[in-house]
């Protein structure tokens, strides 16, 4: 629907595909106590179109998407796929050969013992023939460059390798339709692209594809945009209409693509940038088709962050094998260096299965060096005599899974966990003050349980259970993956507030516009090593090249370099939009 109520809903010509009425679901509580996740919802997909699904987490885009392909059943109203309703049992093995999905957390659909068998699983329940199974399980791995592991077990792949053996499953089965839910939330930037281009080759293949999003510039690509709040569909529009007013996606939490917001903020000082930018290779392409730069003025100088003497985390030369000495051994780190100082907020960049959950993991204790040496506080866990249950009350970890990490199954009880073995006395405010610091009203979630929540409320619930033993330093993996926009720059300014404060972070990110507004220091892993170890600004600034470790700049950065190319005299390290934003002003003076 529009902001108005009116729907413009499925492309006129396009044959239904998937058609919800009046659907309504609900998820339980403690206590009897329910919460409504979808509420009268009406809806037509037609088929090939490409629609993004976006919203605030907890709006209800999960719970919509497993309702279109038959995961979930609606508790009042209908949903057809195909004309088949999805509530007859007889016919869901259908239903979901029509509708597959990519998981948010695409591990949890893997479920054979090698690659080629996960790919041949959902053939074999298809009955066909053997043959069959066989021609489509090479041609789908191929297709995703997995057909020279196909006989590796699945948790030896790294998170990019799993999300495309995920859709190579759902490829398989030829569906009408797929379904990315947060398919791109983990992954780096060239996964990203990766994924991207999948959806785009399918949508020309006239497959309908269906992007559940926190990423509103990867929503821009779509024909339809469905903004879910509060579990009503209350905007189905295009891209360009959805976009058109900021106070709006704000009331819903939502934000405008990147691309389009700096094109506003940079719009004063060049005029002729045209409308409708959404994507960034639609700004830099329109940046170099500005006016260049005539009279150079002087540049601005960015001050460069430093960090604090005293050292909080140390690693020298660290090593790790998982399955060390057996077929299957695989090396995350080799010979790695970090050097975090006290009341630093220092980053960790790299891409998929670079090392940097490793190599977090073995700041805290979880994992022990089998080679190399590793500090934290002045105390070497590297030798024997450690006292693990005191280091992990001073250094909280926050995983990339939020929910690997859950031992209770209501979200008041587990932030509680930690604290309540800690003896903490006023164990009612500590866990308000956590939740509440992570934007999780503590009446409305304190009895909700956790297998009903949406990803990203499951990662503020394992950073409030974090936050809530009060450590002096937090190790964050992914901390803003799978966070909508708003709720994304809250826990930004909270870890900015817990700098401030003087607790120490180190964080591991695949947004690099996170790290540039973040940081002071940043290192960058490839392949189990540091390869590159400074200032933001010096990441990000024209003379690093980040390509060749499957990493890209900032967009401001990017945006900074092609007016410089025009002539424009703008200092290097330019990373943030508001620092690009500082620098032209200054060329005004």
């Amino acid at each position: 629907m529009t902001g108005d109520g009116e729907q413009k809903g499925i492309i006129q010509g396009v044959r239904p595909l998937i058609q919800l009425s009046q659907v309504r679901y609900g998820y339980p509580g403690r206590g009897g106590t329910g919460r409504a996740a979808l509420q009268g919802v009406d809806l037509t997909i037609g088929e090939g179109e490409w629609l993004a699904v976006v919203g605030a987490n907890g709006s209800g885009k999960t719970t919509l998407a497993r309702l279109c392909c038959g995961l979930l059943l609606p508790d009042a109203g209908w949903v057809q796929v195909a004309g088949m309703d999805t509530a007859q049992s007889h016919l869901r093995a259908e239903v979901h050969s029509r509708v597959g999905m990519v998981f948010q957390s695409p591990e949890d659909q893997v479920v054979a013992t090698t690659v080629a068998e996960d790919v041949a699983f959902g053939l074999e329940n298809l009955q066909l023939a053997p043959r069959e199974i066989l021609r489509r399980v090479e041609e789908t791995l191929r297709s995703v460059g997995l057909w020279e592991l196909r006989d590796r077990p699945p948790h030896l792949l790294s998170a990019g390798q799993i999300q495309r053996l995920a859709l190579a499953g759902v490829l398989a089965l030829r569906p009408k339709a797929v379904i990315f839910d947060e398919a791109t939330a983990m992954l780096d930037p060239q996964g990203r692209h990766l994924v991207e281009k999948w959806m785009r080759r399918l949508h020309m293949m006239g497959v309908t594809v269906i992007s559940v999003t926190h990423f509103m510039d990867e929503a821009a690509l779509a024909q339809r945009v469905l903004v879910m709040h509060e579990g009503r569909l209350v905007m189905d529009d295009s891209p360009a209409q959805v976009f058109a007013d900021r106070q709006r996606l704000e009331h819903w939490g939502l934000e405008l693509p990147p691309a389009a917001d700096l094109t506003e903020r940079l719009r004063p000082y060049l005029p002729e940038l045209p409308q409708g930018l959404y994507t960034g290779e639609t700004l830099l392409a329109a940046l170099k088709r500005c006016v260049p730069f005539a009279a150079v003025t002087g540049a601005l100088v960015l001050e460069k962050e430093t960090a604090r003497a005293r050292q909080v985390f140390e690693v020298r030369g660290l090593q790790h094998t998982y399955l060390k000495e057996t077929p299957f051994a695989s090396c995350s780190l080799q010979n790695c260096h970090l050097s975090v100082g006290q009341g630093e907020i220092h980053g960790l960049a790299g891409a998929t299965g670079s090392g940097k959950s490793t190599l977090l993991q073995h700041l805290n204790g979880l994992l022990k060096p089998q080679a190399g040496q590793v500090w934290a506080f002045g105390q070497a866990l590297h030798e024997p005599g450690m006292d693990w249950v005191g280091l992990r009350r001073r250094v909280g970890l926050v995983f990339q899974n939020p929910e690997v990490q859950f031992f209770e199954p209501y979200v008041g009880d587990e932030v509680a966990f930690g604290p309540r073995l800690a003896g903490v006395e006023d164990l009612r405010t500590r866990v308000r003050w956590a939740m509440e610091a992570v934007g999780l009203d503590f009446e409305l979630f304190k009895d909700r349980w956790l297998m009903t929540l949406s990803g990203g409320e499951k990662r503020r619930v394992a950073l409030a259970s974090a936050l809530a033993l009060q450590p002096e330093a937090l190790l964050l993996d992914e901390p803003t993956a799978g966070l909508d926009p708003h709720t994304r720059r809250a826990v930004l300014r909270l870890l900015r507030n817990l700098g401030k404060d003087g607790k120490t972070l180190l964080l591991s990110s695949h947004r690099m516009e996170d790290l540039a507004w973040l940081c002071g220091r940043l290192t960058i892993c490839a392949r189990g090593q540091d390869v590159w170890s400074g200032s933001a600004a010096e990441a990000f600034g024209a003379t690093l090249d980040l390509s060749g470790w499957g990493l890209e700049p900032p967009l401001a950065a990017r945006a900074a370099q092609v007016l410089r190319e025009r002539g424009w005299p703008l200092p290097h390290g330019v990373a943030r939009p508001s620092a690009l934003v500082q620098a032209l002003e200054g060329l005004r003076q």
